[in-house]
């Protein structure tokens, strides 16, 4: 066996929205890229639990809309050759992992992949890797393995797993005697009290051929689906899109379902890790340092005579008086206000959002770019003014508009503007008038982030007057 051979493959799953840690977490930019724990972002801590020697660069399954996204902050951790692969649509995690496989598969079928979603904390990383150690092994034994994460409350969000035997040939793995759907409150008490049932992690290991082979078996169609959209993907920049229309194709269905429920191959690992998937605000509560009073307060936060409360604030200055128990969470276009005991319901409010059509239910006021980011800051009647920062080195795509003309002022940094045949350097406190349809583009030479203010004026302000004619990021 090479040396290639021995090392684990990281598979991150980076296609979740969080609605539930809403109104932080949304569709446009949801919770595994934002800094929730600590100073890294979610994805950020999932891929350095599996960096270093005894791992290959990770394969991240995301959506098109985030991949730039991915990349920058894989980029930021210090984590290299990574294999991005965009679903052109969300097929739930089946299509997701066994696509990952089939990748990995062309080169070493025998590689031992460690599935994990990008969005989940754990607190004990070298129990977690002795755990890793001993999945591994039962994967190369031809086994599908998963982790039991020792229950600590009469938990009903979480799925559970019914531990059997211990396997002779493999100390720490056991055989699993059934995996139970998310339970009721009185059911998971009796699994707490009977200590037989352990928290289902969501994390899998496995080889790519013990994968394909067992999809073969019990989800054929799935495997008849995904093959062609893995050998027809296209390789573009850092990343490998899947082919649309057979990737369209697959079943939606999990990989519980297609394989983990039906296989008589699968084992679990019981271990504590401090494991949690940081589905809801209650959650980040339970897992953040608190003050004398059992508050969690990140940002501006003013606290009187306060207890149990986990408040949350972006930038505007909070202040909670004579509260217990409430969640508080406050970011540039909308405030959350709730006790922690209904953390669970913050999806109906998402939900009802989506409904009336509210953008606030799926986009951020920041909108991320590849090359920065801009955010609106007051907006009127055929008038917007906006904040544009774009990264050293980034630029704009070249673009036109039908229906606005743009006024950009530079507040920070020095940029470069084609306008038409025009090239022209704007530095600090000077500004560039873009007459409609006019050609234009944005760059930044500089070491340091540009930073403008862009008043829009026209009769449509939409997002959607965008023609791209050149695009460094190849986007249409």
């Amino acid at each position: 066996m090479s040396a290639s051979r021995l090392l684990i493959v990281p598979v991150i799953l980076s296609g979740g929205t969080g609605s539930r840690l809403w109104p932080v977490s949304r569709e446009s930019f949801p919770k595994q890229f934002w800094p929730l724990l600590g100073r890294h972002t979610m994805i950020q801590e999932t891929a350095l639990r599996a960096h270093g020697a005894d791992f290959a660069p990770p394969v991240v399954v995301s959506n098109n809309e985030h991949r730039f996204v991915v990349a920058e902050q894989l980029r930021e951790a210090g984590i290299a050759g990574a294999r991005i692969l965009l679903e052109p649509v969300g097929r739930n995690s089946a299509p997701a992992i066994l696509a990952a496989a089939l990748l990995v598969a062309e080169t070493d079928p025998d590689a031992v992949l460690w599935m994990m979603a990008a969005d989940h904390a754990v607190q004990d990383l070298p129990a977690l890797h002795a755990a890793l150690a001993v999945a591994a092994n039962a994967a190369r034994d031809g086994r599908i393995v998963t982790f039991g994460m020792q229950p600590t409350a009469p938990e009903t969000g979480y799925g559970y797993i019914e531990v059997g035997e211990a396997l002779a040939d493999i100390p720490g793995a056991h055989v699993v005697n059934k995996f139970v759907e998310k339970p009721n409150a009185a059911t998971a008490a009796a699994f707490l009290a009977g200590g037989r049932h352990m928290w289902n992690s969501g994390m899998f290991v496995f080889t790519a051929a013990t994968l394909i082979a067992e999809i073969a078996r019990h989800a054929p169609d799935l495997l008849d689906a995904v093959r062609p959209a893995v050998a027809g993907r296209i390789d573009d920049l850092d990343f490998s899109r899947l082919d649309p229309v057979a990737f369209a194709a697959c079943p939606s269905i999990s990989i519980d379902y297609a394989v983990a429920e039906r296989t008589d191959r699968a084992v679990v690992v019981p271990t504590s890790v401090g494991w949690t998937d940081v589905g809801s605000w209650s959650a980040l509560w339970d897992l953040g340092a608190k003050d004398t009073g059992g508050n969690v307060a990140l940002g501006d936060v003013l606290l009187e005579d306060a207890t149990d409360c986990y408040v949350r604030t972006d930038g505007t200055l909070t202040a909670v008086v004579g509260l217990q128990d409430v969640v508080l969470v406050v970011t540039g276009d909308a405030v959350l206000a709730m006790h922690r005991d209904r953390a669970q319901d913050v999806k109906k409010i998402v939900d009802r959002l989506r409904a009336e059509k509210r953008t606030q239910g799926v986009a951020h006021n920041r909108v991320y770019r590849p090359w920065g980011f801009y955010e609106s800051l007051i907006q009127g009647d055929r008038f917007q003014v906006k904040r544009i920062v774009v990264k050293p080195g980034a630029q704009l795509s070249l673009q036109k508009h039908f229906h606005r003309a743009e006024h950009w002022v530079v507040v920070e940094g020095t940029g470069v503007v084609t306008r038409n045949a025009e090239q022209i350097a704007v530095h600090e406190n000077e500004s560039v008038y873009l007459p409609l349809g006019c050609v234009h583009r944005l760059e930044n030479p500089g070491r340091i982030p540009l930073t403008l203010i862009e008043v829009q004026s026209g009769s449509y302000l939409g997002e959607d007057d965008i023609v791209r004619l050149e695009d460094t990021y190849g986007r249409s």
